[in-house]
């Protein structure tokens, strides 16, 4: 891990709510470049929502994210917090990959389409130089071969890891995966986890929300437990799933370890 001074995402009091439940309870986060943070916690914790607001998604009822150094999904005027307009939100995403729990590929495009869809039609680069590095992200995630099949002619696996080669083609800052394999078998499982274990050797900055207690404790510089819509234990994999502290964090990997 290299670190900078400046945090590629500062979260500061963030709290997020659906009507009157309250989803997100004051999270404050720092995570360093190339920095791997894996958050954990139960079903309802606020973990993907939280995800969710670092890239605007879903709108923060209070407190701020910033993601290299600009604060995401509003501006400050006349000492107000105005939301951003859908084409100021898309500019700022342009340095956000996202890696969803479904793959959400295009199914009438082929896959080096689906890896190319956006650094074209979002970031306007030539498509000969798209093409060049998609073949490229393609050979990394082991699916060269497949650039002219389609999404139905894939794996489950194959397909999420067209998705996270779609999410590294627009070379972000920052890419977030979101339990990228609870929709998968799990015969499957491992072919993504062992690419995405592969990203975190090459210096990138992520952070996971998943329920792979071996791929946190492999690959993640930081492991982070939230509970309720906060953060109740943050540290390294060692300490947190090794010797947790917190009473929670106790519970939870007993039950899932």
């Amino acid at each position: 891990m290299t670190t900078s001074q400046e945090p590629v995402v500062c979260a500061r009091n963030v709290h997020k709510s659906f009507g009157e439940l309250e989803v997100l309870r004051g999270i404050d986060l720092d995570v360093s470049q190339g920095e791997v943070v894996v958050i954990l916690g139960p079903s309802g914790s606020g973990k993907s929502t939280f995800l969710r607001c670092i890239n605007s998604l879903e709108p923060i009822h209070k407190g701020f994210v910033t993601v290299d150094g600009e604060q995401m999904g509003y501006r400050i005027r006349k000492d107000r917090l105005e939301r951003l307009s859908r084409d100021s939100l898309a500019r700022q995403r342009k340095k956000i990959g996202m890696v969803f729990q479904q793959f959400n590929l295009y199914p009438h495009m082929t896959v080096l389409e689906n890896v190319i869809d956006a650094p074209i039609g979002v970031h306007h680069q030539p498509r000969v130089e798209a093409k060049a590095y998609a073949k490229e992200l393609l050979n990394r995630v082991g699916l060269a071969e497949k650039a002219d099949s389609y999404p139905r002619q894939l794996s489950g696996g194959q397909q999420q890891r067209v998705a996270i080669a779609r999410a590294l083609a627009i070379r972000p800052k920052l890419i977030l995966f979101d339990e990228p394999t609870s929709a998968l078998d799990p015969e499957l499982v491992g072919e993504v986890l062992s690419t995405m274990r592969d990203l975190t050797k090459q210096g990138l900055t992520m952070i996971v929300v998943t329920h792979e207690i071996g791929f946190a404790k492999e690959a993640a510089d930081r492991v982070i437990f939230m509970d309720g819509g906060k953060i109740v234990e943050q540290g390294a994999p060692t300490e947190i799933l090794v010797n947790p502290q917190h009473p929670r964090t106790k519970a939870f990997l007993a039950r899932v370890l």
